[in-house]
């Protein structure tokens, strides 16, 4: 990133609100421009200030952060939004991510696994958790007939997708596949033109329904 990544806070609370602006400022790649207390406060402040990064909390007054997201992200599906929590319920982050969200952060983790994990959502190279890739699966797996695979895809772009979405890093899929990080970085790249998609959840998606993994 050669400038910070624009970020906007949202958490009904004041002091998380707080905590979540000091581990940030600790990282000169970010820089916070406005903070909202709710859902419908976000949607107002995105439409002013036009974040590169939001970070929501999912339960709020008034709209909560699931809410928000969905709105957000149909009418900007290029901001990437971070759920951040206390909670690691994977049901309401399942639900976070299938309205758009880019991933989840829980509020107790150190603040340099916060940096390490931002900066990588703010270039799209953060992995997709074991929990989600397993709770992805279990959604898919329940249908009686998979879908039939007809995809833009080539073989090798098809094997890329298997392996991000069973988590693996572009670190982890150049040395499996012995190429280098930036090929594999390009192969995403065209991957997701081809397949209109914005992230690596719904790559995940993409994968899983189309029946290219198997439990």
């Amino acid at each position: 990133m050669t400038q910070p990544f624009r970020v906007l806070i949202v958490d009904d609370h004041k002091h998380a609100r707080e905590g979540i602006r000091t581990i940030l400022e600790l990282d000169p790649a970010f820089d916070i421009v406005a903070e909202a207390q709710n859902g419908r406060e976000a949607m107002e402040l995105t439409d002013r200030y036009m974040p590169d990064m939001i970070l929501m909390d999912i339960h709020m007054p008034e709209m909560d952060g699931l809410e928000a997201t969905k709105w957000i992200k149909d009418k900007y599906p290029y901001i990437k939004i971070v759920m951040v929590t206390v909670s690691d319920d994977i049901t309401h982050l399942f639900e976070a991510l299938k309205k758009g969200a880019q991933g989840y952060l829980l509020k107790n983790l150190h603040p340099e696994e916060w940096h390490h994990y931002l900066r990588a959502v703010a270039v799209d190279e953060a992995p997709l958790s074991r929990e989600l890739a397993l709770r992805i699966l279990h959604e898919f797996s329940q249908r009686k007939e998979p879908a039939a695979v007809q995809t833009p895809l080539t073989a090798r772009e098809q094997e890329i997708l298997a392996l991000v979405a069973k988590g693996m890093s572009n670190r982890d899929i150049a040395g499996r596949l012995d190429i280098s990080e930036h090929t594999v970085k390009n192969h995403l790249k065209n991957i997701l033109h081809k397949l209109h998609l914005d992230n690596r959840v719904q790559l995940a998606r993409y994968a899983f329904e189309k029946g290219m993994i198997k439990k």
